[in-house]
This record gives structure tokens, C-alpha cells and sequence, in this order.
């Protein structure tokens, strides 16, 4: 899963040609990678985790709110759907870079 996200994360901002911040990812990317003796190109991942387990519908809504407010935290965008590499699009039914990102959906 982390191998192919990053890669297809890595691809997007390669080929966009929109994207004014590319030269500055890509070279902190590149620098990771150098720390690491399993990583070839670019490190977009951490090594290190810590599993939670989402094990009520409240949990799941709560991580995933927080994963989409980290790009609003960090002060890049001030509405997380404004977050052009943000599954929050999908969740707030506009066009994301990718289709159809959403892990998980509450009804009622």
C-alpha cells in the first residue's frame, strides 16, 4: 500500500505542471531517501508507525478528519478540500486527483 501510493503520489506531482512547489517536494523527498538503505529515489512515507484500531464508526470518521485537516494545521490551505492532494475533495463530492477516493462513507 505504501509502496504504491507514494510512487503514484511521486508521479502526480512530477507530472503536473502546475505544481510551483515540485523542485522543493521532490529535493526533501530525495533527501530522506539518502538516510534510509531501503529507499532508492524518494522517501514519502515514515518507517516508523502506529497502528490504531478503528473499531467504531466515530473512531474511523475521527482519524479520517484528522488526516484531511493535517494540510489545514500545517497552514498550506485554509478548507481541507482546498488540499489539491486531499481525498477531503472526494468527501466533499468535488474532483480529486484520483476517483472515487473515499474509504469510508457514514449514512445517517
Amino acid at each position: 500500500m505504501k509502496r504504491f501510493t507514494s510512487k503514484a503520489i511521486v508521479k502526480a506531482i512530477q507530472e503536473n505542471p502546475r505544481e510551483s512547489r515540485k523542485e522543493f517536494m521532490l529535493e526533501i523527498f530525495k533527501k530522506e531517501a539518502l538516510k534510509s538503505s531501503n529507499v532508492s529515489n524518494y522517501q514519502f512515507w515514515r518507517h516508523d508507525n502506529n497502528p490504531i484500531e478503528l473499531w467504531s464508526t466515530p473512531v474511523i470518521k475521527q482519524k479520517i478528519d484528522y488526516v484531511h485537516q493535517n494540510p489545514v494545521e500545517a497552514g498550506l490551505v485554509y478548507k481541507a478540500e482546498n488540499y489539491v492532494y486531499s481525498s477531503a475533495r472526494d468527501y466533499a463530492d468535488e474532483a480529486g486527483l484520483l476517483s472515487d477516493i473515499i474509504v469510508f462513507r457514514s449514512f445517517g
